[in-house]
C-alpha cells in the first residue's frame, strides 16, 4: 500500500482503532474521511484535527450504507482506500430471552455492512490507482471467547470473506490488507471492558509499520500468535479462554 497521497475513508474513524489511524494517515499526507453513529464523537475528532471530512452514518441501516457511498462518490470521487473498521462487541448468553433486532445489527455492523461497502465501492476503486481496501477483523476470528459468540462469528466470517476477496479483486489492482487485533484498550463492548489490551496507540503504530512493509496480513499480540497457531494450539487456546 503506498502509504501517502490517497483519499481514505475509516468506518468507526472518531474513536478507538478508527481513529488511531486516522491520525495516522492524517500524518502521512492523506485526505482522511471517518464516518460514524455518534455525531459528538466526530465533532471531537474535528475539533483536534480540523482537515478532517466527517459524516454521521448508521452503517447498521442499509439506506444509510447506500446513501455514504453516494456522497462519497460525490465529494470525493478521488477515494482509493477504504478501512472497514466498525464493530461492536456485546456480551450475551445466547440462551436468554432478548430482541432480535439486537443480535442482528451486532451482525450488521461487523459482517453485513463492510461486505455491502466494499461491493458498492469496488467500481470506484478499481478505477483509482493504489486501489487498497483494509479489513480490521481480530484474534478472536481464530480462537473465539464464548463471552462474546457473535462478535467471534462475525469476525470469523469478515476474515474468509476478507481472503476470497483477496484472491477476487487481485486481478483488478486492488489490494487487500487483513488487520488483525488482539484485545486493545478501547471502549469496544462499553468502556473499562479492556483496560487490559494492548494500549491502542503501540497496537496503531506497529500497524502502520507492517503496512508500510508491504504486509497484507497483519497480527499483533496474541492475535497473531492465534493467526499463526495450528489447529491444536487453537483448540488449547479455546480451552483456556473459556474454562
Amino acid at each position: 500500500m503506498k502509504t501517502s497521497g490517497n483519499t481514505i475513508l475509516i468506518t468507526g474513524g472518531a474513536s478507538g482503532i478508527g481513529f488511531a489511524f486516522a491520525e495516522r494517515f492524517l500524518a502521512l499526507g492523506n485526505e482522511v474521511i471517518i464516518c460514524g453513529r455518534r455525531a459528538s464523537k466526530l465533532n471531537e475528532a474535528k475539533a483536534k484535527y480540523p482537515q478532517l471530512n466527517t459524516r454521521v452514518v448508521d452503517i447498521a441501516v442499509e439506506d444509510e450504507r447506500v446513501a455514504l457511498v453516494k456522497w462519497v462518490q460525490d465529494h470525493f470521487p478521488q477515494v482509493n482506500v477504504l478501512v472497514n473498521n466498525a464493530g461492536i462487541q456485546r456480551r450475551v448468553e445466547l440462551a436468554d430471552h432478548e430482541e432480535w433486532r439486537e443480535r442482528q445489527q451486532e451482525i450488521a455492523i461487523n459482517f453485513e455492512a463492510p461486505v455491502h461497502l466494499t461491493t458498492l465501492l469496488l467500481d470506484q476503486l478499481k478505477k483509482q490507482q493504489h486501489a487498497t481496501i483494509i479489513n480490521v477483523t481480530s484474534g478472536l476470528a481464530f480462537a473465539p471467547t464464548a463471552l462474546a459468540p457473535i462478535y467471534c462469528a462475525t469476525k470469523a466470517a469478515f476474515h474468509s470473506f476478507t481472503l476470497t476477496l483477496r484472491h477476487q479483486v487481485a486481478k483488478k489492482g486492488i489490494e487487500v490488507i487483513e488487520v488483525i487485533p488482539p484485545a486493545v484498550n478501547t471502549d469496544l463492548g462499553g468502556p473499562g471492558l479492556h483496560t487490559f489490551g494492548a494500549p491502542v496507540n503501540d497496537f496503531a503504530d506497529t500497524i502502520m509499520e507492517e503496512i508500510k512493509k508491504g504486509k497484507t496480513e497483519i497480527g499483533y499480540g496474541t492475535a497473531e500468535e492465534a493467526r499463526l497457531a495450528s489447529r491444536q494450539e487453537l483448540d488449547q487456546r479455546f480451552a483456556k479462554m473459556n474454562p
